[in-house]
């Protein structure tokens, strides 16, 4: 019941993400690369290094 009152809440969005060619996977793979660096990072160094490892990776 509360999917499908979804859908018809957010018709024109989903119509659009399965009709439109551009795609979030660049966008995603992105976030998945940061959060595995913060993963790798968690409670070894400051914010910093941190920051320098998510911009020259």
């Amino acid at each position: 019941q509360s999917f499908t009152a979804g859908l018809r809440r957010d018709h024109d969005a989903v119509v659009n993400g399965l009709t439109m060619p551009y795609s979030s996977g660049v966008v995603e793979g992105h976030v998945n690369r940061i959060k595995m660096i913060k993963r790798q990072m968690y409670g070894r160094a400051n914010l910093d290094l941190l920051r320098k490892r998510i911009l020259l990776a």
